[in-house]
């Protein structure tokens, strides 16, 4: 068949219209709903060459999967590796059907073992029922052939004729009804000349063993390498029934994902798309329909090691939403397929009076596929998402990391955590804006101190002693890998200079609908710990190991936290109001306090997930305050300053990594004169920190907590706790998941009132229910509360007329310094200052219009001021 004359199009994930809210429903439930006759047939002879096996299954593990000559094979010896179908479901396990796969031995080399062997599994069942979950996790009943040429049948081994495993043989099998809960197995052997050289038949299996989905298997006995050659090669996979389930849209890529933000006009799109690079004469269409038709805005090819795309379209019209898709284009052997990803670029809401966020971090795989959160999250219907950090875990997905080796195959292995990330989580960002930034595990660290781009020292592996040399453990060029699929839809970055060994830099200055953003990147610049302490300090991965080695002495540390290019950043952004800013807030990995607690004798905080877990109304006590470097609490000098320029802005501060959220307010010389920050609990928490502070707990309860109020860090800083949401045990199934208080949260900025508040809403419980959220929330404040510190004296009222919301600065004539900048939100403001015989420059203007008058000579003395802009 001539291609050019046969296109297929495809339709990918789920395209729900903005009017809905964009709810879904779980995936398991709506995904095989029809049983139909099946004949399943694997299609990879029609396939070029890639990195990939196809849209069709999901490869455990990614670099471990290539098709070439039409074989899906796997290239590395090592334990469980599975091709997952994601089409097709057994879902009572009561389908009769049979299935057959060529098995091409390419790597004989192999020390014979038992425990070796190639198959097909059967049954395939993750931790929760959900067709990714089983391509994930899945286990089942394995069938195949060991490397002695026996029958490997689940744990048991049959003995065979065979003296080894046949270099080219066909795996047959066919499962009958037996009765209402068994079936009947058959397995057969067929060599190349299509005779059965073997046969096992009428085996008897429960329905609950075959219930699930289907998957190839190569596993090879052995300690794990990173050695890549072809293994085995499987072909000619068929499924025949008159009673599976399957369902097509279950596919996954060639376009993943895509996530975009807008920014004073620019649109910015980032496409996550699968290994198929090396398809010749591939395109990545980027389209918006307008006037009722689809309109090519750019054409490009994958060319970067993340299988990333940016697309970026400057003079965006932001009035209406428009909708777009990312269209893929593949030539097959025989034919074109064209995949559609579909989003929708939503109108810039600058008149809504509110702009509401939505707050994650922290996602481990413990509840992957994590439909719950797309599901409650689309009942609040953020404008906006912001993913603060630590997207996956190493082991999220399982088989650890491949810290080295080939750097393709390093590349592939972060892709399938972050495709993970992606396949959890796309429906929340693929109709709305959506800010992304990485943080420590995302680049394969524990903890990370940057030190501005240098490398750490990995002589003695990658744990502690690497992340204390300082630096980072993975090459420049992965790096940047990652920040490209991660960040680069942010807008463009406000210093695009390299730190060192030319890693990129992404923080930058996002105003979208009257708010502005200043987007951090507070582990890249900041000081590893050993090399600023005494050696007496005896660091250990970011901890103090020493007995009586007091922390607060060396407050005023030569070490760096956000380091001097984004403190000028911040000084900058503070003062600029432009483009109808009129709240502001800063997006960080963490908070700049140390909001935790450990029991008296430990000196790490490696015992956290194995902690007690109180009862709801428990007070732990025999706690003290933690001092962790890797919190933003230290260094805190540097700490300090980050606080007193952001408070300048009156800026709220909203971060992730803690794993445990909380609400307070940062103080300096005094408690309560700076501003708020939120630290948003985790999605799924593998590090389940708490708050126990040594305080008066006589009075606790679990909705009027104790440890509220004033306290100082571990690290001597001030700090305000008005909200914890700690650990409990909630006496549920499973512990990891309900115990460690998973959640999200909700940032609603009110431009009318110029208030925030701040929402922390449990994981598993609908979000319109009446005990949904975390005690202590909500928590509403208004933007002035930002600068907290008190007024010494007020100058003059000022009267503006002629301009509408203008902006006002006060500049400290004394010192010459900005004292803060606000975007007013009516014509008459009293300004307050800190000293009382200074004199005063009070500016007010349009940063758009580029209006400005000032006056001068300003005191608590001089009379009432008016400004006219007519």
């Amino acid at each position: 068949m001539n291609r050019r004359n046969y296109i297929k199009t495809v339709l990918l994930g789920s395209v729900i219209p903005v009017a809905s809210g964009y709810g879904i429903k779980n995936i398991s439930a709506m995904g095989f709903t029809n049983q139909k006759p099946l004949a399943f047939k694997s299609k990879w002879h029609l396939w070029q060459n890639m990195k990939w096996i196809g849209p069709q299954y999901w490869g455990n593990r990614l670099q471990d999967w290539e098709l070439k000559n039409g074989q899906a094979i796997c290239v590395v010896k090592g334990k469980n590796r599975n091709l997952h179908l994601l089409t097709v479901q057994n879902p009572k396990g009561s389908a009769e059907f049979e299935t057959k796969v060529t098995i091409n031995i390419l790597d004989d080399d192999i020390k014979n073992s038992e425990n070796s062997f190639y198959g097909i599994r059967l049954g395939v069942k993750g931790r929760f029922d959900d067709y990714r979950s089983s391509a994930v996790f899945g286990k089942g009943l394995d069938i195949g052939l060991n490397l002695k040429g026996n029958l490997v049948f689940g744990n048991k081994i049959h003995k065979t004729n065979l003296n080894k495993i046949p270099k080219n043989y066909t795996l047959h099998v066919t499962v009958k009804n037996a009765d209402t809960n068994k079936q009947l197995l058959s397995i057969s052997i067929i060599d190349t000349l299509n005779s059965v050289i073997f046969n096992l038949n009428d085996i008897e299996v429960s329905n609950k063993t075959l219930k699930g989905g289907f998957a190839l298997i190569s596993n090879i006995d052995t300690k794990r390498n990173n050695n890549y050659k072809p293994l085995v090669g499987f072909e000619n996979w068929n499924i025949n029934s008159k009673s599976l389930y399957s369902n097509e849209e279950n596919i996954y890529g060639p376009i993943c994902f895509s996530q975009y933000t807008l920014n004073r006009k620019k649109l910015k799109i980032t496409t996550q798309l699968s290994p198929i690079e090396d398809i010749k004469g591939h395109k990545v269409l980027l389209q918006f329909k307008k006037d009722n038709n689809w309109k090519t805005q750019e054409e490009q090819v994958i060319t970067h090691a993340g299988r990333a795309i940016n697309f970026s379209v400057d003079n965006w019209n932001a009035i209406t939403n428009t909708p777009y898709r990312i269209r893929l284009q593949i030539p097959l052997v025989n034919e074109l397929h064209q995949y559609d990803y579909n989003g929708t670029i939503l109108a810039e809401p600058k008149t809504k009076d509110t702009l509401k966020a939505a707050v994650f971090s922290c996602n481990f795989d413990y509840g992957f596929p994590d439909s719950d959160v797309n599901e409650n999250v689309s009942k609040l219907n953020p404008d906006i998402c912001l993913f603060l950090g630590d997207q996956f875990y190493e082991a999220t997905g399982g088989y650890g990391v491949q810290f080295s080796g080939d750097f393709d195959k390093m590349c592939l292995d972060y892709l399938r955590k972050w495709m993970m990330f992606g396949w959890s989580y796309r429906e929340l960002f693929r109709h709305r804006p959506c800010a992304i930034i990485p943080d420590d595990h995302d680049v394969y660290h524990g903890n990370i101190w940057g030190e501005e781009g240098k490398l750490a020292d990995n002589s003695d592996g990658y744990g502690a002693s690497s992340q204390d040399s300082g630096g980072y453990k993975m090459t420049p060029e992965w790096v940047n890998m990652v920040q490209f699929t991660q960040t680069s839809h942010l807008p463009d970055p406000y210093d695009t200079t390299s730190v060192k060994n030319n890693i990129g830099v992404y923080y930058t200055h996002w105003n979208y609908a009257g708010i502005s953003f200043a987007i951090l990147e507070d582990r890249k610049f900041k000081s590893a710990p050993s090399h600023v302490l005494p050696k007496q300090a005896k660091v250990y991965n970011g901890w103090i190991m020493a007995d009586n080695f007091d922390i607060k002495k060396y407050r005023d540390l030569d070490a760096e936290l956000l380091g001097s290019r984004q403190e000028d950043f911040l000084k900058y952004w503070v003062q600029d109001w432009s483009y109808g800013a009129q709240m502001k807030a800063v997006l960080s990995q963490t908070n700049f306090a140390t909001v935790a607690t450990l029991p008296e004798e430990e000196k790490t905080g490696a015992v956290v997930p194995k902690l007690y877990v109180p009862e709801i109304g428990e007070y732990i006590q025999g706690d003290k305050p933690t001092v962790d470097m890797d919190s933003n609490g230290w260094p805190a000098k540097k700490r300090d300053k980050a606080v007193e320029i952001i408070r300048k802005g009156f800026a709220f501060h909203i971060a992730g990594d803690q794993h445990l959220g909380s609400f307070i307010q940062y103080g300096l010389d005094e408690f309560e004169d700076s501003g708020f920050a939120f630290a948003g609990p985790a999605l799924n928490n593998i590090w389940p920190r708490r708050f126990w502070p040594p305080v008066d707990s006589s009075n606790h309860s679990y909705d009027n907590p104790a440890y509220t109020g004033n306290h100082i860090d571990g690290f001597g800083n001030k700090m305000t706790v008005k909200a914890v949401a700690n650990p409990h045990n909630m006496h549920k199934e499973p512990k990891v998941l309900h115990n460690r208080a998973v959640g999200y949260g909700i940032v609603t900025f009110n431009k009318k009132d110029r208030t925030i508040k701040t929402e922390c809403f449990k994981r598993f419980i609908d979000p319109e229910e009446k005990d949904a959220q975390y005690p202590g929330w909500p928590q509403t404040i208004t933007q002035e509360d930002n600068y907290g510190r008190k007024a010494v004296a007020y100058l003059p009222q000022i009267k503006i007329k002629g301009l509408k919301k203008p902006v006002i600065e006060i500049i400290n004539e004394s010192t010459k310094k900005v004292e803060y900048t606000l975007r007013i939100n009516s014509k008459v403001y009293k300004p307050k200052i800190f000293e009382k015989l200074n004199y005063y420059t009070i500016r007010v203007g349009d940063p758009d219009k580029n209006i400005w008058k000032e006056k001068k000579g300003v005191s608590i003395k001089s009379k009432k001021i008016t400004f006219k802009f007519y």
